[in-house]
């Protein structure tokens, strides 16, 4: 489905002539992009679909959808069959140029569409334990789910962007003790981290901070449980606060933080399990509390409460989902590592049971591999074990390392190529975007315009376009159609090709002024006037393609490659 007036006319004429050469009743024609754009600007394979329902040849009857097909009303110049039956269509010129008037009246609001319905939705991503800093996966579950949130809100859906802070639990202890042997070694007094704490310099840093803010001899004053305590509460400050500075450098604001602990503090949990236990759902084996899971889609039945009478991840993670529904969510879609993915299964499983079926949506991300010169970077001097998405950002800066994470499908393992990163010219794919962006921004300097100022329904000259001006044109008028099916299928990287494909368009345009003068955007030639509007609509289509995506859309760029270069516009 898209949002695109020249495809709705298309499909309708189609559908017209479909049901003409006896399609039944609800028969929907299929419409899609062909590969090779000498093929046309739509394809379809109805012909052969129908073929053998109507009992008729499929090229025969391709034959006879174009004769019962209104190219006119369709908004064709032409339409031919090809191969064994299939139907492929051209744009009538007067189906393609009028239409860059609405990308200018449109302006920021270009690629939106409205819901229907407009939905509550919670994307719920990175919850990283606040037990250190954040690392270069969190990085791609950050991009990932603030490109999510982004694209469904351009397409009409109320978004909100949750962190689930992790700040219960024994990693939240073995935490506090390995700051508190991190305190003692610094007052000269013989400590160890305690058997699966943490170890990174970045422990030392907070322990430090602990004692400057609070003073040696105040924390010395204290009992040793008042004092792990507080040890406890201001690590998890400092590293939620770092991990949240860490976010908005790379581009990312979430409008809730949502603890744990505060599902234990309102009592959510123990109302869960009087819920559970009124519905029959769970049963006491082993000493342990279980949950009838396998009667819900699961493989097996799964522990909420272990015999040592400590909860299971299941139970807390249960709990908070619920409280989601509570708070007036339609949809609750979270971003998980790859170790997580077992746990999918059972939480669709267990809101099953809770009459919740279709509350949770799960994306599962693969892990990141950062590489530079063919080898992969180990280690973290900071962090110790990895490296942290503060690191990357530093050496990256935020637009490039959050399109690298985005531009792979999230389920794919992803190596993160530094060396292409950190290139500046048009092989890096972000700066080839905002490279032609940019271009576009410098043809309106180099006329004196003020790019609002570009006038809508100026009109095009007869037989204006060349094909790489219609090809420029029909790409950047499938902004809301690429945005929605984004959205719909949670990817963000359908935006990331699009964009790639279009600047390329956009700078074969660009380039084609360099080998024939009269080409150029501002040559002082009838066809100018037609140029500036493409130039301006381009630079709107670009514009809001990388803001859905969370990036920036730079006027200028400093060091473009040589091929920039050059007499145009």
């Amino acid at each position: 489905m898209t949002g695109d007036p020249g495809f709705a006319r298309l499909s309708a004429a189609l559908a017209c002539a479909l049901r003409a050469a006896g399609a039944p009743e609800g028969f929907s024609p299929g419409l899609e992009r062909p590969r090779d754009p000498s093929h046309g600007d739509w394809a379809s394979n109805a012909a052969l679909v129908l073929a053998g329902r109507l009992e008729q040849p499929p090229r025969k009857l391709a034959e006879r959808i174009c004769e019962l097909l209104d190219a006119s009303a369709a908004g064709l110049d032409a339409v031919e069959v090809a191969g064994p039956g299939f139907l492929n269509f051209r744009l009538a010129d007067d189906s393609i140029w009028p239409r860059l008037d609405g990308i200018l009246e449109a302006d920021r609001g270009w690629g939106r569409s409205p819901a229907t319905p407009p939905l509550r939705i919670n994307v719920e991503f990175v919850s990283a334990n606040p037990t250190g800093p954040l690392h270069v996966a969190h990085g791609r579950g950050a991009a990932l789910g603030d490109a999510v949130a982004s694209l469904l809100e351009w397409v009409g859906h109320e978004v909100t962007r949750e962190f689930y802070v992790n700040d219960a639990g024994r990693q939240i202890q073995l935490l506090a003790e390995s700051v508190e042997a991190r305190h003692e070694e610094m007052a000269g007094r013989p400590a160890a981290v305690p058997e699966g704490g943490y170890h990174g310099e970045y422990v030392r840093g907070v322990a430090a901070a602990i004692r400057d803010a609070a003073g040696a001899e105040s924390l010395a004053s204290l009992s040793p449980e008042d004092r792990l305590t507080r040890f406890q509460s201001e690590a998890v400050r400092l590293l939620r606060e770092e991990q949240a500075e860490d976010l908005s450098r790379f581009g990312v604001e979430m409008d809730v933080f949502y603890s744990e602990q505060s599902l234990y503090d309102s009592g959510a949990i123990g109302r869960l399990l009087e819920r559970l236990e009124a519905r029959g759902l769970t049963y006491r084996e082993d000493g342990a509390t279980w949950l009838r899971t396998s009667d819900l889609g699961d493989e097996k039945d799964r522990v909420l409460i272990k015999s040592d009478g400590s909860f299971t991840y299941f139970l807390p993670d249960l709990a908070y989902h619920l409280d989601k529904a509570r708070r007036g969510f339609d949809v609750a879609i979270d971003v998980w590592g790859a170790d997580h993915q077992g746990h999918e299964k059972r939480m669709l499983a267990a809101l099953r049971g809770l009459s919740y079926p279709d509350l949770l949506q799960v994306l599962i991300i693969q892990l990141v591999t950062i590489m530079r010169d063919g080898k992969e970077v180990r280690m973290s001097k900071r962090a110790g074990r990895f490296v942290t998405l503060g690191e990357l950002v530093d050496e990256t800066g935020p637009d490039v390392a959050r399109y690298f994470f985005l531009m792979r499908r999230a389920e794919v393992h992803l190596n993160f190529d530094l060396d292409l990163a950190l290139d500046t010219s048009e092989a890096n794919p972000v700066y080839k975007i905002q490279y032609a962006h940019a271009r576009m921004c410098s043809v309106f300097r180099k006329a004196g315009l003020d790019p609002a100022d570009v006038p809508v329904g100026g009109g095009v000259p007869e037989g204006f376009g060349t094909p790489a001006e219609r090809d420029v044109a029909l790409a950047i008028l499938r902004l809301p159609e690429i945005i929605a099916a984004a959205a719909e299928s949670r990817a963000p990287h359908v935006v990331c090709a699009y964009l790639e494909e279009t600047a390329g368009s956009v700078n074969a345009w660009y380039h084609q002024g360099n080998l024939d003068p009269g080409l150029r955007i501002l040559a002082d030639v009838p066809e100018r006037s037609a140029r500036i509007v493409l130039a301006r609509a381009v630079q709107i289509t670009l514009r809001n393609g990388l803001r859905a995506l969370g990036l920036s859309a730079p006027e200028t760029l400093s060091r473009e490659p040589a091929v920039a270069v050059g007499p145009q516009p």
